[in-house]
């Protein structure tokens, strides 16, 4: 299910929201959390119903695990117990993410004819991982409370955070369902979900999904384009996937809030950055702070030399690049990332220093050619886009460009051929740009939030105008992941 249908927004997120509080009132406090297990459950199926009996084992196994190492005291039987649950969760995400990868890469190197399985990736997987992992570690740490197990599932499953994140950790979440303040409806909360919920579907259906038109149609025939079609291309992605996974994280954030729980902050103007550091500091901040937690800090951070701690950052680029998916155009992406973050450390540590403004030129820029690894189907469609952005290929400029270069250089150029971009897309670059830089975010306008007569009519009319858009489903961006 989709937050972005009328069958979340019309029926299941209302069904769901008055249930929960009238089992609350009605001082059914377990009664309730179980209605969200179960709601939850039924939303993680409604996608597709095989993949329920997988999350359901995944979720008891840890369970038993985590319970077993948060009681016993033995560290010789614990250490190979938490393994064990480490190398459980990783293969079943192994099995299901990357076997179809290991198999092509395989035939390719030695030209074998391995038959692919042609598995359908579970939605979440990923996500459910990573988050059982750090309870394990955190069990093995003695750091949980013991919960039982409808607690635990509430912690893996409550839906606004179920597909796509935040990765949330368990003390951020099950201690807000344990207060007895947070089972009573707050009109402040209530007021400040739906606003919240509203601007992230604005930015799905409205501002990501008008890009995608753009970004689509450049991959798609990304041979064929011109020089400033290839930026054009590239951009719409880049702020296509800004705004989807903002949005995505807007309207979890908000429904969690009609609930009375805080989901932690997961997006954070990173197209704001100066550096590769802080963009990794605002965007996906959950995962950061996971793979940081959880295995930058294990490997020896940067605790042991300057040497292995470029290291282990190269490492956990390439761990976060392997997650987002299987394929080299994924595994390309975290390495540059990676070099980029090694290049930025070393510079920082000599004391060296830039402008801002160029700093988040330079950022803004590599963020954009990395983001064509990201979005290409291939290497070699990858290349061929940066090839043609960069003026190897296909340096072609449009008619009014090349007229006036003409006019002041007297040299005669190629205009480039009635394009499939316009104006339009041009200058919503500009006002998505603006927008990154120079606006409030989400969590900026959460803090700032009064309910009054302007905001009323401000999310009337966003909702209006996405409620239009629904009928065209398009899937988030980070479900592939």
């Amino acid at each position: 299910m989709l937050f972005n249908s009328y069958e979340f927004i019309f029926y299941f997120l209302p069904a769901v929201l008055i249930g929960y509080f009238l089992l609350n009132y009605a001082k059914q406090d377990t009664a309730a959390k179980i209605w969200l297990v179960a709601a939850s459950l039924y939303f993680y199926s409604f996608w597709n119903f095989n993949y329920l009996y997988l999350i359901l084992a995944s979720i008891l196994v840890n369970y038993a695990i985590g319970t077993y190492l948060s009681n016993a005291s033995n560290l010789r039987v614990k250490k190979p117990v938490l393994t064990v649950g480490i190398v459980l969760n990783v293969l079943l995400l192994g099995y299901y993410k990357y076997t179809d990868f290991f198999l092509e890469t395989i035939n390719g190197f030695v030209e074998n004819d391995y038959s692919l399985l042609g598995l359908m990736l579970p939605l979440a997987i990923s996500f459910f991982t990573f988050q059982q992992i750090a309870y394990l570690v955190d069990s093995y740490r003695m750091e949980t409370k013991g919960y039982k197990i409808h607690d635990y599932m509430l912690f893996v499953i409550f839906f606004p955070q179920l597909i796509a994140g935040p990765i949330v950790h368990h003390r951020e979440v099950m201690s807000q369902f344990q207060d007895s303040d947070n089972r009573r409806i707050s009109m402040k909360h209530i007021s400040l979900g739906l606003f919240i919920f509203g601007v992230g579907l604005f930015k799905k259906v409205m501002i990501a999904d008008t890009f995608a038109v753009w970004a689509n149609d450049g991959y798609a025939r990304a041979a064929d384009l011109y020089f400033v079609e290839s930026w054009i291309a590239s951009l719409s992605y880049t702020f296509q996937l800004y705004f989807d996974f903002s949005g995505y994280c807007d309207m979890a954030m908000g429904a969690a809030l009609l609930f009375n729980i805080r989901l932690p902050l997961n997006f954070n103007s990173p197209y704001k950055a100066l550096n590769i550091q802080d963009f990794w500091r605002r965007w996906h901040i959950t995962l950061s702070r996971f793979l940081t937690e959880y295995i930058y800090k294990p490997l020896g951070g940067n605790r042991i030399s300057p040497s292995r701690t470029y290291i282990n950052i190269f490492i956990i680029f390439m761990i976060s690049g392997f997650w987002h998916g299987a394929g080299w155009t994924f595994i390309i992406w975290g390495a540059l990332h990676g070099v980029a973050s090694v290049i930025y450390r070393w510079w920082s540590r000599r004391g060296y220093s830039m402008p801002k403004i160029l700093g988040w030129f330079i950022t803004f820029q590599f963020v954009n050619m990395a983001w064509v690894f990201f979005r290409a189907e291939s290497v070699g469609q990858a290349l061929t886009m940066l090839k043609i952005m960069f003026g190897f290929e296909n340096f072609i400029l449009p008619a009014r460009v090349a007229a006036v270069v003409e006019q002041f250089s007297g040299v005669l150029l190629f205009p480039e051929r009635a394009s499939f971009y316009t104006s339009m897309s041009v200058g919503l670059i500009v006002i998505a740009l603006a927008a990154v830089i120079w606006r409030p975010n989400s969590f900026q306008m959460m803090e700032r939030f009064k309910p009054d007569g302007f905001r009323l009519m401000f999310i009337l009319v966003l909702f209006f105008v996405s409620v239009l858009q629904l009928g065209k489903v398009t899937e988030f961006l980070y479900f592939n992941f």
